[in-house]
């Protein structure tokens, strides 16, 4: 892979946002941003074991799609309190994502406002995700290819993020929104998945009170370095054929993979998954 350093800048302007980040849709982490939030001081797993410790909290690790699994389907559940506890007394691969703080835990928007970046954000979708030491996301990009802030809180992640021109080299799955599961992002087998070498794409680690900013549809995988968690907010994707593939995401392709999932079992995914190779392989000339 082709990584080259996302920018960093200490602070931004709105209007240089939109000009220098927003329009070319060009990603971001801004280190300075936040320190007016009574969450950069507050928010660590400590404060959230105190205010949502009695929660039961879905939980997702890395093993593969399994055809009985539902869109989204947690693997596990526990008291938030238990699971911070986790995250504190070793590596796990349990993480949280899609956790909707204002359904959760309404108090918890008192520590934070929504920034003025020039984009209208959709107030309704605060989102928290969690976890710890090297656990991983696997390389995906969001069904609604949503502009993405993303607020880091706890610790240190990294993501890697690649733009949709990327997709001929990242074995993406046919009919979802991932690419093959078995390939480690942090560390690729060339030999294995070639194609990879060609990708062009973006690092950064992120810290306590960083943000940043995911342009739409932008593949991401996050690695926590260390036991941590974020925020994201989103607005919605303007460029119309991302809004359009939006759409077809929500309302088609995800009840198209469900129902053939239910009528071929685990033989749909395996055959999904030989596609992706099938299909980078022969697209890039590769035998």
């Amino acid at each position: 892979m082709q990584l080259s350093p996302i920018e960093v800048r200490e602070t931004i302007t709105k209007e240089e946002f939109k000009r220098e980040f927003l329009k070319p849709q060009k990603p971001v982490v801004i280190k300075r941003f936040i320190e007016d939030w009574p969450a950069f001081e507050k928010w660590d797993l400590d404060y959230m074991a105190t205010v949502a410790g009695e929660k039961e909290v879905p939980l997702y690790d890395d093993r593969p799609v399994d055809y009985k699994d539902g869109f989204n389907e947690p693997h596990a559940k526990m008291k938030m309190s238990e699971y911070i506890d986790l995250l504190k007394r070793e590596p796990t691969k349990f993480r949280i994502f899609l956790w909707n703080i204002l359904k959760e835990v309404p108090e918890l928007q008192k520590d934070f406002s929504y920034p003025d970046f020039g984009i209208k954000l959709m107030k309704g979708l605060p989102m928290l995700f969690f976890g710890g030491e090297d656990s991983y996301t696997f390389m995906h990009y969001d069904i609604d290819l949503a502009n993405i802030f993303h607020f880091h809180f706890h610790g240190k992640k990294q993501v890697i993020l690649f733009d949709q021109e990327q997709n001929d080299y990242l074995y993406k799955i046919p009919h979802s929104l991932i690419t093959r599961e078995d390939i480690n992002f942090a560390d690729p087998d060339y030999e294995k998945w070639p194609a990879l070498k060609q990708a062009k794409g973006y690092i950064a680690d992120l810290e306590h009170g960083n943000v940043l900013y995911m342009p739409e549809g932008y593949w991401h995988y996050m690695r926590y370095i260390t036991p941590g968690f974020s925020m994201s907010l989103r607005a919605i994707a303007r460029n119309p054929k991302n809004l359009g593939k939006a759409l077809y995401n929500i309302f088609v392709m995800r009840h198209f993979d469900n129902m053939m999932r239910r009528m071929k079992g685990q033989a749909w995914i395996d055959g999904k998954n030989e596609k992706a190779v099938i299909k980078t392989h022969r697209k890039l000339g590769i035998s």
